[in-house]
């Protein structure tokens, strides 16, 4: 019995590491899968840009990147 105690122990601080590395990842995922929704919505011509209503060239989309992590 004070084995499987001694496993349970060390099984729950290691999760309790892991946690934040997890949530971390699990919110850059969520974020990154925002900013290629939001970039193809954007990259997409609507109904009337199709049909030539408007005379300007296409948008181009340019994703910003963070200065200080590149």
């Amino acid at each position: 019995m004070n084995l499987f105690l001694n496993y349970l122990v060390v099984t729950a601080l290691l999760a309790l590491v892991l946690l934040p590395a997890g949530l971390g990842l699990a919110r850059e995922r969520r974020i990154d899968r925002q900013l290629r929704d939001a970039a193809r919505r954007d990259a997409e011509p609507t109904e009337t840009e199709s049909r030539g209503a408007f005379s300007q060239e296409p948008h181009t989309v340019v994703v910003a990147q963070c200065p200080l992590l590149s």
